[in-house]
């Protein structure tokens, strides 16, 4: 009889394995910059909206004693309560990202081929980029608003040829000729299937060369001192 128990928790488990690969995952992204102020809103959806999570950066400053950037970052997942907590990232920091990012795609082989097949599996929904720019002079601000829809025309140009772009962008630049403004603000909204991410990240194990690099930001140096321990 517990053979009977056994195969259908089998099934259970391979219906849900399937049903966890075709599922859709849809990522509503805001974005606005007003002077010094500036707003971070990134929405992810699945099964119906029956999974909700939202990572809200509602503030943005810089110190200027250390020249660290501090944000002030509140998660929610579906109706639970928001939590909030504050974060600083010191110019050093900041660099060491950089610097992992470069250790991450040097150590495995074709990651740019990687992250291509990825992106060609994402669909774009939605795309909205407003742009409101002066510096108080017409000829230095005409030349930055030729630069800026450069810039967005190039954007838009990886993603009509990168991703599968389900909508008309929508994109402007209104110059202020005789005053100082600073005014953005970006909507999208993606969608891509988990199981394309979960073949995404089987690629990249598939093909690390190498030991563990010498990660030095937090969240991906424990695997540095991982490696370490195991080579111990």
């Amino acid at each position: 009889m517990w053979w009977w128990i056994v195969i259908v928790l089998f099934v259970i488990l391979i219906l849900f394995i399937f049903l966890l690969t075709i599922t859709k995952i849809t990522v509503n992204i805001f974005f606005q910059h007003e002077q010094d102020n500036d707003q971070l809103t990134i929405k992810f959806r699945a099964l119906f909206g029956l999974i909700r999570y939202t990572v809200d950066v509602p503030l943005v400053k810089l110190e200027k004693d250390t020249g660290s950037v501090v944000v002030q970052e509140k998660t929610k997942m579906g109706d639970a309560q928001q939590k909030s907590k504050e974060k600083s990232f010191s110019p050093k920091e900041i660099w060491q990202s950089i610097e992992d990012t470069y250790q991450l795609v040097r150590h495995v082989v074709g990651m740019h081929e990687i992250i291509r097949r990825f992106m060609e599996k994402i669909e774009v929904k939605h795309f909205e980029w407003h742009t409101n720019i002066g510096v108080g002079d017409a000829a230095y601000t005409g030349m930055l608003v030729g630069t800026i829809w450069s810039v967005k025309g190039g954007v838009v140009g990886i993603i009509g040829n990168k991703m599968i772009l389900q909508t008309t962008p929508i994109i402007t630049v209104t110059p202020y000729f005789q005053q100082f403004t600073s005014q953005t603000l970006l909507k999208g909204m993606i969608r891509f299937r988990v199981g394309n991410a979960i073949l995404a990240s089987i690629r990249i194990v598939k093909y690390w060369k190498g030991g563990m690099p010498n990660f030095k930001t937090r969240p991906l140096s424990k695997l540095s001192k991982k490696e370490e321990q195991q080579t111990m």
